[in-house]
């Protein structure tokens, strides 16, 4: 199974060794001896703040939270992080929001701290590019928190969304036991808002999708995938649900489709409220144009926050686009978006 799939088709996996952080706050969890935040000293970068060390958090309450900015997962959890940043700074809390990509283009560091702009990131954010930190932690999921006490214990885990108070108390609990001054104890009230809404996981039958061939499940277009080598396809006819297929000249690598001539389509037949493609522009950076129907009309008020009623947008960046936001009740649809200029990619669908 994929390292983040666990997260879009479940709200929540969660390992704790108690139904509250209060029944056994000195038992640590999966992770024994030494403490995995000597990893920290294997990131390729950092954003917002110098190298930070084990030896430094030495005595702090740390939060660490993995995140890479094109997982809806992630970016759905982010708004609770950042309030709990903000909110337990001055009582001594620490939070860490390590970058371990998933695709390779997401291995760049100006791609990284648009998105750390774009999400109002300003807590430490280290670059763990050859997943050294990730390794340190035995994790295997985006998003992933991890809660260390003042000795640098992992005391809670936290997989996927959700569960968000239950979070938050061990946050205090720690805290508490670091000797921090008195705090509310009351917890955070959050609301996302456009792509960072929290998912309607009730009626979510489409499964994270990639494009790449690596990784590519369900392609319907005939005659298969063309690995490394560009090849004519054509969309699928009458797709089932969670089917999809490319139109036009495409080359499909491991990670990503590129495609090689204007009027590209990509087809998906779903069943979620939101719709969301990870995409980039051309290699050279220029912007590509598209629209995007639902069954074969616009898409009217079930536009994402990323294309208009008439489902017209504009690739310009490598992240994650969401181009259907459903109003109404939610069925089975077939989503199909067209390319007005070669040259984008496409990487994978996510739904919430």
């Amino acid at each position: 199974m994929n390292l983040s799939i666990v997260a879009a088709i479940a709200t929540v996996l969660s390992f704790t060794v108690a139904s509250s952080p209060l029944a056994q706050a000195q038992e640590p969890l999966s992770i024994v001896g030494s403490s995995p935040l000597y990893g920290l000293t294997g990131a390729t970068g950092w954003i917002n703040s110098t190298p930070l060390t084990a030896k430094q958090l030495k005595g702090k309450v740390v939060l660490v939270d993995f995140w890479d900015y094109s997982c809806i997962n992630c970016i759905r959890a982010i708004p609770y992080v950042r309030a709990w940043a903000e909110k337990y700074k001055d009582s001594g809390l620490v939070v860490i929001g390590v970058h371990t990509p998933e695709f390779d283009i997401e291995k760049q560091m100006p791609n990284v701290q648009k998105a750390v702009n774009k999400f109002g990131i300003t807590y430490p954010v280290p670059l763990d590019n050859n997943y050294a930190i990730w390794s340190a932690f035995h994790n295997q999921y985006w998003p992933a928190h991890y809660f260390i006490d003042a000795k640098g214990k992992v005391r809670y885990e936290h997989f996927g969304e959700g569960e968000y108070e239950q979070s938050e108390r061990w946050i205090q609990e720690l805290l508490k036991e670091a000797g921090a001054k008195p705090m509310s104890a009351s917890t955070v009230s959050v609301h996302g808002q456009g792509v960072q809404a929290v998912a309607d996981m009730s009626d979510v039958r489409s499964p994270e999708t990639y494009i790449g061939y690596d990784r590519a499940e369900h392609f319907a277009s005939p005659g298969g995938i063309k690995r490394d080598a560009e090849q004519l396809y054509s969309e699928p006819n009458r797709p089932k649900l969670n089917e999809w297929g490319l139109a036009g000249k495409w080359t499909d690598h491991q990670q990503v489709a590129v495609l090689g001539s204007a009027g590209g389509k990509i087809a998906f037949r779903f069943h979620a409220r939101d719709l969301h493609l990870v995409l980039g522009p051309t290699a050279d950076g220029r912007p590509v144009h598209f629209r995007v129907t639902i069954d074969g009309q616009a898409p009217g008020a079930n536009h994402g926050v990323d294309t208009d009623a008439e489902g017209n947008g504009v690739v310009t960046e490598h992240r994650l686009y969401q181009l259907v936001r459903e109003k109404g009740t939610i069925t089975d649809h077939t989503f199909v978006i067209e390319f007005q200029e070669p040259g984008v990619q496409a990487f994978s669908f996510t739904f919430g």
